[in-house]
């Protein structure tokens, strides 16, 4: 509790009005890839509390909007329509497809991550199976030349996630915003300009591009 009263991004946060320190990784990413602009159209999954979609809807303006989806109840924003509901669930899927009404997306930016039990051979597969369903959204919902930013956690799968991303992207990047805790083994993948054509059960495993 002390560390986190204590952490200036924390601080940040509540000067700032952001809901979570968690959206100075987002705008340090944004900022250094260009990711968001007016007019776009982002899904925010494993959204809540909701600084991430805090960020995108500044940034796509008053012609653009936020989808945002999380398994827990996140307070309303202006320019962000949101479903509580379960990723995991085919029915919660459903419904938050058709609230695009067929738009075809320009950005799917997802911070989700399960109730970590720290136990690592726990975590590990039921967060690589969330970033996975992530994924599958993406690959179904960005238009070509969309971009994907999703966080992962290093260690078993990995691996064969970057393989899946870069059967998908053009290019895979990795980042490490500053907001990130060094103690943290958590990175953010950044897929670019996904491809017309994607190979869904592309096998490769090779590491991504570095900055």
């Amino acid at each position: 509790m002390r560390e986190h009263l204590n952490d200036p991004y924390v601080q940040m946060a509540q000067k700032d009005g952001y809901r979570s320190r968690a959206a100075y990784k987002l705008l340090e990413i944004a900022d250094k890839d260009h990711l968001i602009k007016p007019g776009m159209v982002v899904v925010d999954l494993g959204a809540a509390p909701g600084s991430w979609s805090q960020i995108a809807a500044q940034k796509v303006g008053k012609h653009g909007h936020v989808f945002a989806l999380d398994i827990l109840p996140m307070d309303p924003l202006a320019g962000v329509t949101f479903l509580q509901g379960d990723f995991r669930e085919e029915s919660v899927l459903r419904e938050f497809e058709s609230l695009l009404q067929g738009r075809q997306v320009d950005l799917v930016i997802s911070d989700i991550a399960p109730n970590m039990a720290g136990n690592a051979m726990m975590d590990m597969p039921r967060s690589l199976h969330l970033i996975e369903l992530a994924l599958d959204f993406a690959q179904h919902h960005l238009k070509p030349g969309g971009n994907y930013l999703v966080k992962a956690f290093q260690g078993s799968g990995y691996p064969e996630y970057l393989a899946l991303l870069k059967g998908t992207f053009k290019q895979v990047l990795t980042r490490k915003p500053k907001a990130s805790r060094d103690r943290s083994n958590e990175i953010y993948l950044l897929g670019k300009d996904k491809l017309a054509q994607f190979d869904a059960v592309f096998e490769g495993g090779e590491a991504p591009d570095d900055y």
